[in-house]
């Protein structure tokens, strides 16, 4: 039995993460403040006597002795991070010189759940982890995207200064149960649009690419990355390969819904990628990592966890 925290872990991928450790026979630690983060998610984990909950915010440092960290905790939506930009900065910045220091100290490992945000709006594609991006680091999403990029840094400034035992994955869009449905990402608000019949709103044309991973082969990524050798860091991209458009996405989610809604377009958002498409190479190679579950069977397992969460 390993002890492990997850900060964040109350969150969307947090929340299934703790759930799946805790399936593996280990103890579990879940830290969160709940800015984005959800007890309903959770709840559920909580007569399991090997699992924890501390409400704790990141940015103030935090003691305790455990074997491993997964560090998830950063609001991931444009709606959240754009609410409180400065917060989200010192989220992932502070939250990651706390957690590295924390790491140093009680010689644990320690994993960075990073974004393929880091990428930008991409001129390289689809995105090797060996392209350094294209960000725009005074726009509205900077804040997001460069404080990621600098937890990164920290990372293997850490490791090299330090000898910390740290990993980085960049994880591409995720969806599934448990997100927000009022996150203002695209899979919930498509899902929450198409269940009330409302119009299904395209930001652009249409034509922009996204690539969904569904949330329970990413946490099979997250862990084999962690059960790798100290010899292996990163950073290495976690998403599913299958590139669709967002209009696309839209005529899926109707289709599953069988909803009367009608697509309409909006105009663009400053510095929304055009293009996002991992290449999974190095976690095949390293991890022995790819997804399994198609956009079609998650999608409607993500429909299902709304309609349920509209009933209660």
């Amino acid at each position: 039995m390993k002890k492990i925290l997850v900060t964040g872990g109350a969150g969307f991928i947090g929340s299934h993460l703790c759930e799946a450790l805790l399936n593996q026979g280990n103890e579990v630690i879940c830290l969160d403040n709940y800015f984005t983060g959800s007890k309903q998610n959770i709840v559920h984990l909580l007569s399991n006597p090997y699992f924890e909950l501390i409400r704790h915010d990141v940015t103030m440092p935090f003691f305790i002795e455990v074997d491993e960290i997964y560090n998830l905790a950063c609001p991931a939506s444009p709606v959240h991070y754009q609410y409180n930009p400065i917060k989200t900065v010192k989220t992932s910045v502070m939250g990651a010189i706390n957690m590295l220091g924390l790491a140093k100290r009680i010689k644990s490992k320690i994993l960075q759940a990073s974004t393929s945000e880091v990428y930008g709006d991409p001129i390289t594609h689809p995105q090797p982890e060996e392209y350094w991006g294209n960000v725009n680091p005074i726009g509205i999403r900077s804040c997001y995207d460069e404080g990621k990029r600098c937890a990164e840094t920290l990372f293997f400034d850490y490791h090299r200064q330090n000898n910390v035992r740290t990993k980085v994955v960049r994880i591409f869009n995720t969806y599934g149960p448990h997100m927000h449905p009022h996150d203002g990402r695209v899979v919930s608000n498509f899902i929450m649009q198409a269940l009330h019949d409302e119009d299904i709103t395209i930001y652009g044309d249409g034509s922009q690419t996204r690539s969904f991973c569904y949330c329970d082969d990413l946490v099979r990524g997250l862990i084999a990355m962690m059960d790798t050798d100290d010899s292996v860091i990163g950073p290495i991209n976690l998403g599913n390969p299958h590139e669709f458009t967002i209009k696309q996405l839209a005529e899926m989610t109707i289709e599953l819904t069988g909803s009367k809604s009608k697509i309409v377009y909006l105009p663009a958002v400053a510095d929304d990628p055009t293009q996002r498409q991992p290449i999974i190479n190095k976690a095949k190679e390293i991890l022995g990592w790819e997804p399994t579950i198609e956009l079609r069977e998650g999608l409607q397992k993500t429909i299902d966890y709304f309609k349920n969460l509209e009933m209660r």
